[in-house]
């Protein structure tokens, strides 16, 4: 461990207590509690001395972490006033000596001030301009940006200013199942498809409004081409509301054994595993873990400015158009990151409302026709794909198990009781 680490390892815990280390995931969507639990598994598989582990806020993600010994959740105010005074005391109370914080750049930023060595997972260090500066803890204890297949010069000269980077691969949990052979064929060539997984993120994000403008418009569209192409099961995924999910099944032409209902972090792997084909909003860490599985993988229309990105380089490292756009009278992607150089904000609130605009204008059903034509075609173009990994093996897989090192670095050596 260096000295610099070193130097901000002050325990407020007994010495001969386990270390408690805090976990932060981002109130966005659940990628970033995905890539808390790859971490905690990458902990547990390897022999360290027993830590304890609190969460702050990640209230949406919470679920998916539910297989992991987290000893207590403790809530965060929403009143950015009140989160450094309310970090601080949790921070006394439950003697928290270190933390793994993924994309939330306040509550980072929240516990550095209060003493506690922080590592901070980047895991779109391709989304940030100089807008974004102030969001991100610069300062961290140790900043882990996840790879990427490209880097715009403007977020590399922001990242430079990092006082502690580390580049790392893609935060993702291994596979359950045994992961075939990389050099392989794609899924394509086993034949048709028959089980679909329907996967959709981000609906609670902050500052969205309405999380029902998306899927109204993109799971109907998504059933209908699915019924096209000849599956006959699907099960939908993600965290949009239940009786929404009900709602568009029932109002729908679906597949005959259509199911819904949300999947905790390992259940979504296995059913992930299960599956012929994939249809996801483009959140990366789904990308990345499927890409781990070689599940053929058709991305939906973007929801948000990273995913325009995830969706973009996902098909350039396929060398196949699998993405769906929405038509341009909904949304121009461009348009959206000409805003991103006014800060992420911006461009998400442009994509919002052309979201939302869509979702409750007179041509709804001309959208959704449009959007159920893209996804089939993009399931035709499926065929053509021979390695559904591309994207993984382009990024890595080892960023859960390098994100465990820089935790246990800044935690420094395991203490002996006196």
């Amino acid at each position: 461990m260096s000295s610099d680490l070193a130097a901000h390892a002050d325990p407020h815990a007994p010495r001969s207590a386990p270390p408690t280390v805090a976990l932060v995931g981002a109130e966005f969507g659940w990628g970033s509690s995905g890539k808390l639990s790859a971490v905690l598994s990458a902990l547990r598989d390897r022999p360290v001395p027993p830590l304890r582990f609190v969460g702050l806020a990640s209230g949406l993600g919470r679920p998916l972490l539910a297989e992991h010994a987290v000893d207590a959740w403790h809530d965060l105010p929403a009143d950015p006033g009140r989160l450094a005074p309310a970090v601080r005391e949790i921070v006394r109370s439950q003697g928290v000596r270190a933390a793994v914080v993924v994309l939330d750049g306040a509550v980072a930023t929240a516990l550095l001030a209060a003493g506690v060595p922080t590592v901070f997972v980047d895991s779109l260090p391709f989304l940030w301009s100089e807008g974004d500066r102030a969001a991100l803890p610069l300062d961290a204890t140790v900043y882990c940006a996840q790879k990427s297949v490209e880097l715009p010069p403007e977020c590399l000269a922001l990242l430079a200013d990092a006082r502690a980077l580390r580049w790392v691969e893609a935060v993702i949990a291994r596979p359950r199942t045994p992961e075939p052979a990389s050099d392989g064929p794609g899924r394509s060539a086993r034949g048709p498809y028959r089980r679909a997984l329907i996967s959709l993120g981000g609906l609670r994000a902050p500052r969205l409004g309405d999380p029902g403008h998306y899927p109204r418009l993109v799971v109907p569209a998504a059933l209908e081409a699915l019924v096209a192409h000849g599956v006959d099961e699907v099960h939908i995924a993600g965290n949009l509301p239940a009786d929404l999910a009900g709602r568009l099944v029932d109002a729908s032409v679906a597949p005959p054994r259509t199911t819904t209902g949300p999947l905790g972090h390992g259940a979504f792997l296995d059913r992930l595993a299960d599956s012929d084909v994939l249809l996801t909003s483009p959140g990366l860490t789904t990308l990345l873990e499927a890409g781990g599985l070689r599940v053929p993988t058709v991305c939906l229309p973007p929801q948000n400015l990273s995913q325009i990105f995830n969706g973009r380089y996902h098909s350039q490292a396929l060398g196949a158009p699998v993405r769906v756009r929405w038509p341009k009278e909904v949304l121009v992607e461009d348009d959206a990151l000409t805003l991103r150089a006014e800060g992420e904000d911006a461009a998400l609130a442009h994509i919002y409302e052309s979201i939302g605009r869509a979702a409750v204008g007179d041509d709804h059903r001309g959208v959704r026709h449009a959007l159920r034509d893209g996804v089939l075609e993009a399931l035709r173009r499926s065929a053509a794909v021979d390695d559904w990994g591309a994207l993984t093996t382009a990024i890595g897989t080892g960023g859960a198990a390098q994100v465990a090192d820089a935790l246990l670095d800044v935690l420094g050596p395991p203490d002996r009781p006196a």
